[in-house]
């Protein structure tokens, strides 16, 4: 108890002094990275995360396109291979039409030179029994080289009923005989057949 009589005043804080509020520790927090190192680092795992994905990628269409490559390749030698044969059949099929008669030509000239040869001997021949026996023997020859190459004559044509795939009918005459109405009479030129194809038809008269 205050032996005046009087409250005594209660002094006001003072105020920290500044220093020790400056003392006071700091946040701890981490300094933030600057933009280039963050741009490092997005590549980096860029690289890391893509890049395998990607060599994988790569090396698929290196394959695929030495795979077309290599089928390209092939077609164009196909294709080539083709080419020349076709070329090459082109040819032989026309030298087939040119030279299909080579061998009937090599076989006929022999009786050519026996034409020659009897045209030369019946200038001065007197025995005509000779000569008929010389065109006969010429004509048998060329029948039989024909004959070798699958051609050969219509036989016994006469008397036969017209077959228009075989005849050509030139003109009617009156039959000989009843029996011979409608059929051959007579042979104005020989028909002939090539390996039982007919290649010449027989030009004949028909009865009427």
């Amino acid at each position: 108890m205050n032996l005046f009589g009087k409250k005594k005043k209660m002094t006001e804080p003072t105020s920290a002094p500044q220093d020790v509020q400056s003392s006071a520790p700091e946040s701890t927090s981490p300094p933030s990275p600057d933009a280039s190192e963050l741009q490092h680092a997005s590549e980096a795992a860029a690289e890391h995360t893509v890049g395998e994905p990607d060599n994988a990628l790569a090396a698929e269409v290196d394959r695929l396109n030495n795979e077309l490559a290599i089928a390209n390749d092939k077609h164009l030698r196909l294709f080539a291979e083709f080419d020349n044969f076709r070329k090459r059949n082109a040819k032989e099929r026309n030298e087939l039409l040119l030279f299909a008669g080579e061998n009937v030509v090599k076989n006929v000239l022999p009786v050519i030179d026996d034409m020659e040869r009897a045209i030369a001997v019946n200038e001065k021949a007197d025995d005509l029994a000779t000569v008929k026996q010389g065109f006969i023997l010429i004509h048998a020859k060329l029948l039989s080289i024909l004959g070798s190459q699958g051609v050969k004559p219509m036989d016994a044509v006469v008397g036969q009923p017209l077959d228009v795939d075989r005849h050509e009918a030139i003109t009617n005459a009156p039959a000989p005989s009843d029996n011979l109405k409608g059929r051959v009479i007579e042979v104005l030129e020989n028909g002939y057949t090539l390996h039982d194809k007919v290649v010449r038809y027989a030009k004949v008269v028909v009865g009427a």
